[in-house]
């Protein structure tokens, strides 16, 4: 499968979510800026996707990011864990996330400012003085 097949858009994650929904699927959401993707992405969304039918990642827009919204996106989806991907501002995203329950939403926006710092100092760290 081209791992760009679950990249889809608001109305799509939208429709798709009621479909599962009503084959009782059990569903969670991630939203984060995934930027750059670490190794701590994966595996905390390994720990989310626990016990979870399908996994579905909103890719929000950083601050200050250093990857297009689209190859953030890709780089998520090529995941295997990951179902589906949206990359979506902050207002459309909030659309799709009003389709799952509060128990069913994981927040990861300030946990991926500080995984973007911590990369940032190790490499400043790194630098020749």
């Amino acid at each position: 499968m081209d791992t760009r097949e679950k990249i889809i858009d608001c109305h799509r994650a939208v429709a798709l979510v009621a479909r599962l929904r009503g084959e009782s699927a059990a569903l969670k959401v991630v939203t984060g800026y995934f930027d750059v993707l670490v190794a701590e992405h994966v595996r905390r969304l390994r720990q989310i996707a626990a016990g979870a039918t399908k996994l579905f990642v909103v890719v929000l827009d950083p601050p200050a990011g250093l990857l297009a919204s689209r190859a953030r996106a890709e780089m998520v989806a090529a995941l295997g864990v990951v179902d589906y991907v949206i990359p979506a501002g902050e207002q459309a995203a909030e659309s799709v996330i009003r389709c799952f329950s509060a128990n069913e939403i994981v927040r990861e926006e300030s946990a991926d400012l500080l995984r973007a710092e911590c990369l940032k100092q190790r490499v400043q760290r790194r630098q020749p003085q």
